[in-house]
């Protein structure tokens, strides 16, 4: 289970090898930025970040490379080796494709940097990946980071990360028309070497909370794949956006459980779920950081329950993983991650119990549905990063 820095190191220097390798074959040159950005799991905080409130998520090992390169002229050319295909435009007019592909997201970017005023240089871009597709791990956050990450380097646009972030945010809204929260692309841009970042989604103060060593991060892919734009995401975020308007609230970060109790369903059980689950977060971080185990697994557990009763939106998929997990011995806790509908489970589990993790969980999992379910021991790392070439 894991490895050594050195084993990072050289596992990191493989992926930008790899993707200035695909960007000389496909635009015969040399690529001068290489920007890479993390996927994220979310330990605790689901459905929270919309509503302005607290999530707790970790960057992961797995992430998407652009490597780019300024070009004469007025056009942007881009190659997806996860789907073989190359995409072109004008740089200063990029167009929806209306299919929500990942054509969308690339342009997306272009869309949000010149809808606040930068100006663009036309680009080469090669674009790769680890993080796996339609499983709640943010690879759409993951491609805008990197992708902004690219653009600016070869337009000389200086921003921060948490610029980028909400410029990733921005894009995934108003141009490809998925109403995310923030929680992706912060963690996707800011985040920190072997900690969880506390992200408070309404003030967007960030907080660093180290997490246990002995402890594994298992990510757990169900194989039952969703697509945002296919499910009731957008619903949910109207029924929480209705409820705070019953309450005469900004937002349900600002609504008492009382009040919540005397809405309908469904919006009384949205909105339960937001105010409790934002409880939760701020008790998981303390929890954290005594080295408090017992009760970080019942509030992951808490969090699923509520996830898949009150809020709706777990499978009976994602529901067998977390059953299997918390019968496992050496399980801290275990709950869907990500939007819901499909995807995957995070699992904090003892470093040492981790290949009876597999056994009992994947294994058990696969025979029990006939899925081919993936397990990811992740390290939590450094949000985007770009470096010259």
């Amino acid at each position: 289970m894991g490895c050594s820095f050195h084993q990072q190191t050289e596992r990191h220097a493989a992926e930008v090898t790899f993707i200035e390798h695909i960007f000389r074959q496909r635009f015969g040159g040399a690529p001068e930025v290489v920007a890479e950005a993390p996927g994220r799991v979310n330990v605790i905080g689901e459905h929270t970040d919309y509503n302005g409130g607290f999530v707790l998520p970790v960057a992961i090992d797995r992430t998407v490379a652009v490597a780019a390169a300024p070009v004469t002229g007025a056009r942007v050319r881009a190659y997806a080796t996860a789907f073989d295909a190359r995409d072109e435009w004008l740089i200063d007019a990029p167009r929806r494709t209306g299919r929500r592909e990942w054509r969308d997201y690339v342009r997306s970017v272009a869309w949000a940097l010149l809808d606040t005023g930068h100006e663009l240089r036309g680009a080469d871009l090669a674009i790769a990946g680890n993080v796996p597709l339609g499983s709640g791990l943010s690879s759409s956050a993951a491609l805008e980071v990197a992708v902004a990450g690219a653009l600016c380097a070869v337009s000389a646009i200086e921003l921060g990360p948490k610029q980028l972030a909400l410029l990733g945010q921005k894009a995934e809204n108003q141009f490809v028309g998925i109403q995310s929260g923030v929680m992706d692309q912060l963690a996707s841009a800011c985040s920190r070497a072997g900690h969880a970042l506390l992200i408070d989604c309404q003030s967007l103060e960030l907080d660093y909370v180290p997490l246990p060593g002995d402890v594994a991060v298992v990510v757990v892919d169900s194989k039952v794949p969703r697509r945002l734009g296919d499910t009731p995401y957008n619903q949910r975020r109207e029924e929480c956006a209705a409820a705070a308007r019953a309450l005469g609230v900004a937002s349900l970060r600002d609504a008492a459980i009382r009040d919540v109790e005397r809405l309908a369903d469904p919006l009384r059980r949205r909105a339960r779920h937001v105010v409790l689950e934002n409880q939760r977060v701020l008790e998981a971080v303390e929890a954290l950081r005594s080295r408090d185990r017992a009760r970080l697994g019942a509030l992951m557990y808490a969090s699923h329950a509520s996830l898949r009763e009150d809020f709706e939106v777990s499978t009976t998929e994602l529901d067998l993983l977390v059953e299997l997990a918390s019968r496992t011995e050496l399980v801290v806790g275990a709950r869907l991650t990500g939007a819901g509908f499909g995807g995957c489970t995070v699992n904090l589990v003892d470093g040492e119990a981790v290949a009876g993790f597999e056994v009992g969980v994947v294994q058990t999992y696969r025979e029990k549905t006939g899925l081919p379910a993936e397990m990811f021991v992740c390290r939590a790392v450094d949000g985007l990063r770009t470096s010259r070439v």
